[in-house]
């Protein structure tokens, strides 16, 4: 399985950028990481940066929109997405993060997965490193490894 993170907002070297990297490393699949700048101010900001991050998106991959008003899934139940997706034979997963403005209609439509995590606000660049770990316990919990200790 491959995994594609698309996301809106340049991450820039400091701590954020290092969490994301610890956990990419321990990933037994295959990430493709996918910046894009914002795009400015406007009443269709959001409807660009759709485009963009919809571009990303490898054909007949399965969508996954992080959304404040998505799905909060346990680790457990995201690993078991996870297995299901990859035993099933789905090649591409590919992990949208939009913008200050979130995602459009679009994106939330075309989505297999509208997933949350939590109800706070997270700050974009944050977001990031916490899907990587949540990729990496899922990954962890999937071969059996005492990581996840739940």
């Amino acid at each position: 399985m491959r995994i594609v993170i698309a996301a809106i907002g340049k991450l820039r070297r400091g701590p954020e950028q290092e969490l994301f990297d610890t956990y990419i490393r321990r990933l037994p699949w295959s990430v493709t990481v996918r910046d894009f700048a914002e795009s400015g101010s406007g009443a269709d900001r959001q409807e660009r940066e759709s485009e963009r991050l919809l571009k990303a998106v490898p054909d007949g991959a399965t969508i996954v929109a992080l959304d404040e008003r998505g799905k909060a899934l346990d680790s457990v139940t995201f690993s078991e997405k996870l297995e299901t997706w990859r035993d099933g034979g789905i090649g591409d997963v590919a992990f949208l993060i939009g913008g200050a403005d979130g995602h459009s209609p679009k994106i939330r439509e075309k989505a297999d997965l509208l997933l949350s995590l939590g109800p706070m606000t997270w700050p974009h660049l944050l977001v990031r490193g916490m899907l990587a770990e949540q990729l990496y316990r899922a990954s962890a919990i999937l071969a059996g490894h005492p990581y996840h200790r739940a």
